[in-house]
């Protein structure tokens, strides 16, 4: 999903006043008496805002119109301007898509993605073209074998699929599953280690590979975004905001652990969410919310402490219309995340180890940190390592490690704590 954007960002990074109070990391409907006023507390630094994200204006041929993470490693893609996906970062997994051995490690040259043309829409390393038809590649549940949960594709594979409009897959340790809004309705299949099949999870069901199955969501409105981590989010076209599976980061109170019933969360005029692992994040009026597993106790299917197990405010010095989180190795907090205000200007907050917050420091930012961009931004995706900001102009800029090359800038391989521009083809 993208971000707002109006005026020029400043040069000077600066901090917000206010402690961060809801730590930091990585989409429907309604109001039901299975949850809890979670709305913000009337102080929030940023105000509350109802601006949406605004789109990328291409105004020549290199032009990237949204970003995306590889949700397995360090790495990136990209909607291009023809309708085509670039790649760049790592490829252990094959998530480059290119099905060559010669970079198999990673490349910060982003190269397009063999055989994947018309794409409508991107989410981690799938993509739903023209026809409807989903395309997939690197690790996931691709529906490749039916006794093997995930599979690595080096090249784009056609999955089984009805015609769809979204896709989203989520692959965590030997287990995968992932969801499509299709002509049938919501399919979700893989693994229901966290109940995302919207079942039960126990017995054979809980490991082996499951077919596609239709998921009951609640009356509502058309599926605007899917999300998904160790529980699933739907973000409906009402900006009303859904969840099933682990518990946290369901978002909701629920007496299940898991809870494979989608419900809504007690969010109004969600904008976007994203979630990583144990711990997801949204933008409502404007208020960045984080919710998840407290620090040191990684969801294992039993039920957690729930400290953090509802949407708590993040401080920001300016409204938000778009989120990013990732977990990260930090041992102060393993939550970091990201945000883009209506005005285009892109925030910070966590683990920094890496530059990854892109002050310039490797500094633990506590709260909300300005990045220096030399324009507005439309979009910020995270990883555990990096950062990307999508520009309103459709350039791309990155900051962060670059281990695995993604950063984007070709051969260079070299970390930067400030953001520098990815090398488009």
């Amino acid at each position: 999903m993208g971000a707002a954007a109006s005026c020029a960002s400043e040069s000077d990074p600066t901090a917000a006043d206010a402690p961060l109070d809801a730590g930091a990391t990585s989409s429907d409907a309604g109001v039901s008496g299975d949850v809890a006023d979670t709305s913000a507390p009337a102080h929030v630094d940023a105000g509350r805002s109802d601006a949406g994200p605004t789109a990328v204006t291409c105004g020549e041929d290199k032009c990237v119109t949204s970003l995306v993470t590889v949700g397995y490693g360090e790495g990136f893609c990209a909607h291009y301007h023809d309708d085509t996906v670039l790649c760049w970062g790592e490829n252990t997994k094959g998530q480059l898509g290119r099905g060559d051995e010669t970079n198999n490690y990673g490349d910060g040259t982003p190269t397009r993605v063999v055989g994947v043309s018309n794409v409508v829409d991107l989410n981690h390393t799938c993509a739903v073209d023209r026809n409807g038809d989903t395309w997939c590649w690197g690790t996931g549940a691709f529906l490749r074998d039916e006794t093997q949960p995930v599979t690595t594709e080096k090249t784009p594979v056609k999955l089984p699929l009805p015609p769809a409009t979204k896709v989203m897959i989520e692959s965590f340790y030997d287990h995968g599953v992932g969801c499509a809004v299709t002509q049938v309705g919501l399919l979700c299949w893989g693994s229901n280690l966290y109940g995302m099949l919207g079942q039960p999870a126990f017995g054979d069901d809980l490991h082996a590979p499951q077919p596609p199955r239709t998921i009951a969501m609640p009356n509502g409105a058309p599926i605007r975004a899917l999300a998904m981590g160790h529980a699933a989010f739907a973000l409906r076209e009402d900006e009303t905001l859904t969840s099933w599976g682990a518990n946290p980061p369901l978002g909701r109170i629920s007496s299940l652990f898991p809870d494979p019933k989608p419900k809504p969360i007690a969010l109004s005029s969600v904008k976007d969410v994203d979630v990583q692992g144990d711990n997801a994040c949204a933008v409502a009026e404007g208020i960045a919310y984080c919710w998840g597993t407290p620090p040191g106790n990684p969801y294992t299917g039993s039920a957690l402490p729930l400290g953090r197990a509802l949407p708590e405010p993040v401080p920001t010095p300016e409204p938000v219309v778009q989120i990013a989180t990732a977990t990260s190795t930090s041992n102060v907090d393993p939550r970091r995340g990201c945000a883009v205000s209506d005005k285009g200007n892109v925030y910070c907050w966590g683990d920094n180890a890496n530059g990854q917050v892109g002050d310039g420091t490797k500094n633990y930012a506590t709260s909300a940190v300005k990045v220096a961009l030399p324009e507005p931004a439309a979009q910020v995706k995270t990883t555990s390592k990096t950062t990307c900001a999508l520009l309103l102009s459709g350039k791309v800029m990155c900051w962060g490690d670059d281990g695995f090359g993604q950063l984007g800038a070709g051969t260079l391989r070299k970390p930067s704590l400030v953001p520098q521009e990815v090398v488009l083809p």
